[in-house]
């Protein structure tokens, strides 16, 4: 630890991180390079009991967190085996053989005081409209398997292409467990047996290990994953979700890599659930999210297996969960973060973006040893709010679908619809307008793409859009797509791309 800042008798001094992974090792570098001169931190984790590790899809959030600990992305996708992500394919969810786009960054330009929609909308009434995607540089760059970083398009106002990452999560993991140790956090090998409270108030005083260390501090850090092993002793409940989203496994496979390599994850529905798609470097990983009250393990196997582009690299491996969000994130000395605080399935790719958004409200809410009740509400508050919009995007996906044809697909047609939902979709309905609500993770762009592309498309438009004339409207729409088409010309192929710039010592373009 770097020399150590004025502290007083009620700073947090010893900050003790259970569990390691992604979860655990992002908390850990975040803490040490928000507060070197100030935290003692410590992570323990056993080897034995392992990580998930099946997080490889991220959201473009992710770059604010390298670029806030410094990790150079083309370093970071050497070292992780990663690829470039414009956004995700969703295969066969409206019905069977339809598929969408839900690319990242912008739809369209402005023209005027309302959004790129109104514009869109009004074109579709004029005559044979090109469909929504067609204003889409990420989603045109996607499609042609392209990929550059690109500030600007010319001297436009279009924005060059926003990306995220695939990459392979325990070599992140990996990756992060090297930068927090080099910033003086100290890793404590070892199985958790006991979680001691202390007897006046409840907090946590340390965690025993099997040897009988005992590992003591002032903040703890649940990451512990769907074991909840801290934040469970102080009786915080999982308020369960499954009334909306009912799949409640996954089976997990790597298999070989193919070509061409896709800038995108894919999401393909399934007769009881959907399956996911990553290209990595080395490898694709693949996985099955399922229902267990409509099809078996072993049918969702053979499915899994049935379906991947190349030869499986070792046996699926099976994971059991329930949707749902910690009641309280945040009991009295301890935070629950990532998998310990709750569990949404990787649809939108949310996870790792769940870990720094949490890190991140704690770091911006950090106590002291007085932990004052009104700091962990709002902490609990806004992190219940985050979990509930985005479960919220993940029901639109189940629920607004004209399948009917399994048993799981006429059970999701019969969902209930969070009240918060239904109001979305019916204002959008109405008048093709849609509201971020406070920090909503998802933008109206990502609302619009996947509303539309679950088959809801307005009957009206803003009036607003009437002001340009038939020409001028078509002039503009003509002009995006123009230079969308001319970005597109002068980039390189995503495996290029990758070739010149971050390639791990085995790819191969």
């Amino acid at each position: 630890m770097a020399q150590t800042a004025t502290l007083t008798s009620t700073d947090i001094r010893r900050v003790v991180v259970v569990g390691g992974g992604t979860a655990g090792w992002l908390t850990a570098a975040v803490l040490a390079r928000t507060l070197p001169r100030r935290l003692e931190i410590r992570l323990v984790e056993s080897e034995a009991i392992g990580v998930v590790g099946v997080g490889e899809a991220t959201i473009p959030q992710i770059r604010n967190v390298n670029s806030f600990l410094g990790i150079d992305e083309d370093a970071m996708l050497r070292a992780t085996q990663g690829t470039f992500k414009l956004g995700i394919e969703f295969n066969d969810w409206l019905r069977p053989g339809h598929s969408y786009l839900h690319a990242f960054g912008d739809i369209g330009l402005p023209a005027g005081p309302v959004p790129f929609q109104h514009y869109w909308l009004r074109s579709r009434e004029v005559g044979d409209a090109p469909p929504l995607a067609a204003y889409s540089l990420n989603s045109a760059a996607a499609r042609a398997h392209r990929m550059m970083r690109l500030e600007r398009v010319g001297t436009s106002p279009m924005a060059g292409p926003k990306y995220a990452f695939h990459f392979d999560a325990a070599l992140f993991g990996r990756m992060l467990r090297s930068y927090a140790e080099q910033r003086g956090v100290k890793r404590i090998e070892g199985r958790i047996t006991d979680v001691v409270l202390r007897g006046e108030d409840g907090f946590i005083e340390s965690v025993r290990l099997e040897g009988g260390e005992r590992v003591e501090g002032d903040l703890f850090v649940d990451c512990s994953g769907f074991r909840g092993l801290l934040i469970g002793a102080l009786g915080s409940e999982l308020e369960d979700w499954r009334a909306w989203l009912p799949c409640d496994r996954a089976l997990a496979v790597p298999s070989e890599s193919t070509r061409p390599m896709r800038p995108y994850t894919q999401s393909n529905a399934r007769p009881a659930g959907w399956q996911w798609r990553i290209p990595l470097q080395h490898r694709t990983g693949n996985g099955h999210v399922y229902a267990s009250e409509f099809t078996s393990e072993d049918e969702a196997a053979s499915i899994l297996l049935a379906t991947l582009e190349g030869k499986a690299l070792a046996e699926p491996r099976l994971l059991r969960f329930a949707a749902g969000v910690r009641r309280r994130p945040w009991v009295r000395n301890c935070v629950a973060i990532g998998l310990a605080a709750g569990f949404l399935e990787p649809l939108e790719s949310t996870a790792i973006h769940l870990v720094q958004s949490g890190v991140s409200r704690l770091l911006s809410l950090f106590p002291d040893r007085g932990f004052n009740p009104i700091v962990i509400d709002d902490y609990n508050r806004k992190v219940r709010e985050e979990y509930t919009q985005v479960r919220d995007f993940l029901v639109l996906h189940y629920r607004v679908t004209e399948r009917r044809d399994t048993p799981f697909w006429r059970h999701c047609a019969s969902l209930p619809m969070p009240d918060t939902l239904t109001h979305k979709l019916a204002m959008f309905e109405a008048t093709g307008q849609i509201f971020r609500e406070n920090e909503e993770l998802f933008t109206e762009q990502s609302w619009l793409q996947v509303m539309v592309g679950q088959g809801i498309v307005p009957p009206r438009y803003h009036p607003v859009a009437d002001e340009l004339s038939a020409t001028d409207l078509a002039d503009f729409l003509g002009s995006i797509r123009k230079l969308i088409q001319g970005a597109l010309e002068r980039m390189p192929s995503h495996e290029r791309f990758i070739a010149e710039h971050c390639a791990a010592a085995e790819f191969r373009p």
